[in-house]
C-alpha cells in the first residue's frame, strides 16, 4: 500500500459527464500526492463548492461553445483566488487554449495527452507556474511573429532596451506564472509598485495583457519557456 503524502494536492473536479469524471477520479486517486476533495457537476455550483473545499487545484471539463464556460472561468479567477484553474478540453484549437488561458486558467491539457502529462500540469500548476502545451506555445509564437526578418532586429530590441533591471526580473517572473503578490514577496517590494512596473512594462513593449507579456518573454528570452 503506497504511503500517502502528508500534504496532498487538493483537487476539485468539474465535468457534467459522469463516467469520464468517474474514470479521471480512478486516475488522479492512484497517485499518493493528488487528493479529490469533491466533484461538481453542476456549474452553477461550483463556486459555492470551491470556497466550501478549498481545493488547491480546479480540474474543469471545458469544450468550445459551451454554454456559461467562458463567464465561469472569469468568475472562478475572481471569485476562488485560493485556487488554480487547469482546463482539461478534447478541442485542439490553440485559438480555444489561448482564450481560456486570457479567462484566467492557468494551463490546458487536451483529453488525448498521456496521464503523465496531466499530472505533470498539476504539478506545474500547483506550484503556481503556468502549464503551456509546446504546441500551443508554437502557435501563437507564430501568431506574433513579425513578417520579415528586419522588423525583428531593431524594434523590438529597442524596446526590450528600454526594459530597467527591476522591469527586466519582473518580466522573468511573469514567465514563471507568478502572481502579483508572489513577485512582490519574491523581489520584496509593494503589490502596488509590481502594478506600476507591469503598467510601464506593457506600455514599452506594446503588449496588452499578461499572456501577450508571457508569449513575447518567451519569444526574446526574457523568460524560460516552461518545461
Amino acid at each position: 500500500m503506497p504511503t500517502l503524502d502528508p500534504c496532498p494536492i487538493r483537487l476539485l473536479l468539474v465535468d457534467a459527464h459522469a463516467i469520464p469524471r468517474a474514470g479521471l477520479r480512478l486516475l488522479l486517486e492512484s497517485r499518493p500526492e493528488l487528493r479529490v476533495v469533491e466533484e461538481a457537476t453542476d456549474r452553477s455550483t461550483v463556486l459555492s463548492v470551491a470556497t466550501q473545499t478549498q481545493p488547491d487545484v480546479i480540474l474543469l471539463g471545458l469544450s468550445p461553445g459551451e454554454p456559461g464556460g467562458a463567464q465561469l472561468l472569469s468568475d472562478l479567477g475572481t471569485a476562488v483566488s485560493h485556487a488554480w484553474v487547469l482546463v482539461l478540453t478534447s478541442e485542439p484549437n490553440p485559438q480555444f487554449h489561448q482564450q481560456a488561458i486570457r479567462l484566467g486558467a492557468r494551463g490546458v491539457v487536451h483529453t488525448e495527452q498521456s496521464p503523465e502529462t496531466l499530472f505533470q500540469a498539476i504539478a506545474k500548476v500547483h506550484a503556481g507556474e503556468v502549464w503551456l502545451d509546446p504546441a500551443l506555445v508554437a502557435a501563437l509564437l507564430d501568431e506574433l511573429a513579425p513578417h520579415n526578418k528586419s522588423a525583428r532586429q531593431d524594434p523590438e530590441g529597442a524596446k526590450i532596451a528600454t526594459l530597467s533591471v527591476r522591469e527586466r526580473e519582473v518580466v522573468a517572473l511573469i514567465g514563471e506564472g507568478l502572481r502579483n503578490k508572489e513577485i512582490a514577496q519574491r523581489l520584496v517590494i509593494s503589490e502596488q509598485t509590481v502594478r506600476h512596473h507591469l503598467t510601464a512594462i506593457f506600455a514599452k513593449l506594446r503588449v496588452s495583457d499578461r499572456l501577450e507579456l508571457v508569449i513575447y518573454a518567451y519569444r526574446h528570452s526574457l523568460a524560460t519557456l516552461p518545461s
